[in-house]
């Protein structure tokens, strides 16, 4: 469903305007606008879940649901990058001494409260369609509540579930409901009554269906700390679901495929793509658009998101090819070491350390290849200072898209951007989610076999980058043996499908999350260490304090609290979590 093919151009947020004063000229709509009466029709339903869809597409850097910032760069993935000055409002959350003015936060409520009112339109206006078929009416009230369940679970996983939940019934334009109730209730409704009204296949691609939902459900379950309940979901969608195209849900065996614009809504590992486009409305991909090496660098800025040393050196192994389950890398040389001289030559890659192939796709290291680009050059890192040596590479454009797929000013007219689809919904991502519930439960040795699953496809030939007709480093990965102590000790085995997923999922915006369903006293430590590992490397880093146990949501936006205001007793309508209170 590219945005190309769709119907845009819609005046919706600020439609219906009446009046009552008895003047004819009055009661004409203004120019630009859309009257109810006129999106009354099947075209009209399809045009206003549309715009629930575009949601997606639109999001500012602190609100896109890809959460480079708050969901990898909080996690410890990586570090802001860039300079110092440049979007400094992050310097404060990259070392955790966010506050509650912090304008990303208040990108990301707005965001979700703006999808959310686009479907509430949407299910106001469809019950008014007489004429629209019953079995389409049910199709499309299941895509828009699929979409708020999303846009509600992207707030509860940024900021808890005391959110002000504002559903179809409200007819106020400016709501004033409190966020004191728990809403993880009401978002499992949604995507309850997504699942019984969506079919197993959309009518078109890049819509939702019921599989989708169903991944969506158990993810909403997983961070809510129910894993029981998630379980059974988990299994049904890794051992019974297909994609929107119809393919059984697997591994491609060619990771690259799950980020190349030539598979988009192609890879059977796909459940549910975010559907960017060359519209020739700089719409590529605007909240990911300053996370590009710089400096001739793929897309040419701005060299923000770059992945940390931490981060980097998880990918080491041992001589039997598995990772270090105790984090015993950190004690061990780093594979990348600063040369501290000037670019190109910023960075050494050690040739003989061993690593899991993933760590060269997911991360852009200097002197190896970059996707289609070749080798990557140490101009292309903005300052290594800052931000150290490496570059994000998951996200970006091919060479071979420049100009179509991706190019530089494609994002508001003058950042990079990319058509490149992004997989919100992934296999990989439902597989571990299904090994952690598993070793949760004590069968550990079906968790294992799920991770193996994830291991064995990162050791096809495939999947080894390589220089010069020889592989680029030193590449080893293995699947874990039967005898290992994975397979008996459930300890042990969270550990692994922990580090599995930090592997398989980095820089995917999912690492904070993670962290947090772990619980507050994992979070606080694996952020304290992070900080005192990187610290090695970035002085900004050092001498930091830990986050808070309890500080496991971001602070309810200020902005919000005050333009909300109060009740007729005074009493906020917002009020402030009290870890930041």
């Amino acid at each position: 469903m590219k945005l190309n093919r769709l119907i845009a151009a819609l005046g919706c947020a600020a439609m219906l305007m009446f009046s009552s004063c008895g003047e004819d000229y009055l009661y004409k709509s203004p120019q630009g606008s859309v009257s109810k009466d006129v999106l009354a029709t099947p075209l009209g339903v399809d045009m206003l879940v549309t715009t629930a869809y575009e949601t997606l597409t639109r999001s500012g850097w602190g609100a896109t649901p890809f959460n480079w910032t708050m969901g990898s760069m909080y996690g410890g993935d990586a570090n802001k990058g860039s300079d110092p000055l440049d979007q400094s409002i992050l310097n404060e959350m990259e070392i955790y001494l966010v506050t509650a003015s912090n304008s990303y936060l208040n990108e990301k409520w707005d965001w979700v409260y703006r999808g959310n009112k686009r479907v509430e339109m949407a299910l106001q206006l469809i019950e008014d369609v007489p004429d629209l078929d019953a079995s389409v009416k049910a199709t499309r009230q299941g895509e828009l509540y699929f979409l708020r369940a999303l846009f509600y679970f992207e707030g509860v996983k940024v900021f808890g579930p005391f959110m002000p939940y504002i559903d179809e019934t409200n007819t106020e334009n400016d709501p004033k409901i409190p966020n004191d109730v728990d809403i993880y209730p009401n978002i499992l409704s949604d995507i309850d009554k997504a699942i019984a009204n969506l079919p197993d296949r959309p009518d078109q691609l890049g819509r939702t269906y019921a599989w989708a939902a169903k991944a969506l459900k158990a993810k909403i379950l997983m961070q809510q700390g129910n894993w029981q309940q998630a379980m059974p979901i988990l299994a049904d969608v890794v051992n019974n679901g297909s994609t929107a195209s119809g393919l059984k849900y697997a591994l491609a065996d060619d990771m690259t495929n799950n980020w190349d614009a030539a598979w988009d809504n192609k890879s059977p590992e796909s459940i549910f793509e975010v559907q960017f486009s060359n519209d020739g409305n700089n719409n590529g991909n605007v909240g990911m658009s300053i996370c590009y090496p710089h400096n001739g660098g793929p897309g040419g800025c701005c060299g923000f998101f770059q992945p940390s040393f931490e981060l980097v050196n998880s990918f080491q192994v041992d001589d039997n090819g598995l990772p270090f389950l105790n984090n015993e890398y950190r004690t061990r040389p780093s594979v990348t070491t600063l040369t501290g001289e000037a670019p190109p030559n910023i960075s050494v890659n050690s040739t003989t350390i061993a690593v899991d192939p993933r760590l060269d796709f997911a991360v852009g290291r200097v002197g190896i290849p970059y996707k289609d680009y070749g080798p990557a050059a140490g101009v292309w890192v903005r300052d290594v200072n800052n931000g150290g040596c490496f570059m994000p590479k998951k996200h970006v454009y091919y060479a071979r898209d420049e100009g179509n797929i991706g190019r530089g000013g494609m994002s508001d007219g003058w950042a990079p951007g990319s058509a490149l689809n992004i997989q919100y919904l992934s296999v990989r991502d439902i597989v571990l989610l299904y090994a952690e519930c598993l070793a949760n439960d004590g069968n550990t040795s079906a968790a294992m076999e799920q991770v193996n699953k994830v291991r064995r496809r990162a050791a096809l030939p495939v999947n080894i980058i390589m220089l010069d007709g020889a592989p680029a480093a030193n590449y080893k990965v293995s699947e874990y043996p039967a005898s290992h102590a994975a397979f008996s000790d459930r300890e042990t085995c969270i550990k692994a499908v922990r580090m599995e997923r930090k592997l398989e999922l980095a820089m995917e915006g999912q690492r904070w999350f993670d962290l947090v369903r772990y619980g507050g006293d994992y979070m606080s430590q694996a952020t304290g260490d992070y900080m005192k590992y990187e610290a090695q490397f970035i002085d900004k880093f050092n001498n930091r304090v830990p986050l808070a146990a309890n500080k496991t949501m971001f602070p309810v936006p200020s902005t919000q609290i005050n333009d909300m205001g109060n009740d007729e007793n005074g009493n906020p309508y917002l009020k402030q979590a009290a870890p930041f209170q």
